[in-house]
């Protein structure tokens, strides 16, 4: 339980501290990074929220789970690199699943294969 604690710890930093450092406010622009933590089924998102000159703005930007014992990143559409953060924070890359990867590809990164 220690080990799924500690990742949804780490998890929701890294997600509150990409919120904190991005939301932006001007004239032109209202956007919001707004963190979606689903605690009980361990579903964990970050979404960007709001409206650009008069164009709304509803657009994920990380989609994290937990599932077996494993964070698998489900999607990512920023140019981070999350699983940097992640392992800052003391999660093994053998313990990452790059999820938004074919199956049979997994197989040829650094990370946990499922």
């Amino acid at each position: 339980m220690a080990k799924l604690d500690h990742y949804r710890d780490a998890i929701q930093t890294v997600l509150l501290e990409y919120a904190k450092a991005r939301t932006k406010t001007s004239p032109n622009f209202d956007l919001q990074l707004q963190p979606i933590f689903d605690l009980q089924r361990d579903h964990y998102q970050l979404v960007n929220v709001g409206w650009y000159h008069d164009k709304r703005i509803y657009s994920p930007l990380f989609h994290l789970d937990i599932q077996n014992e494993k964070i698998w990143l489900q999607l990512n559409t920023t140019e981070d690199d999350i699983t940097v953060d992640l392992m800052r924070l003391g999660v093994p890359k053998e313990d990452i699943v790059l999820g938004f990867q074919a199956p049979y590809m997994r197989q040829f990164t650094e990370f946990a294969a499922g």
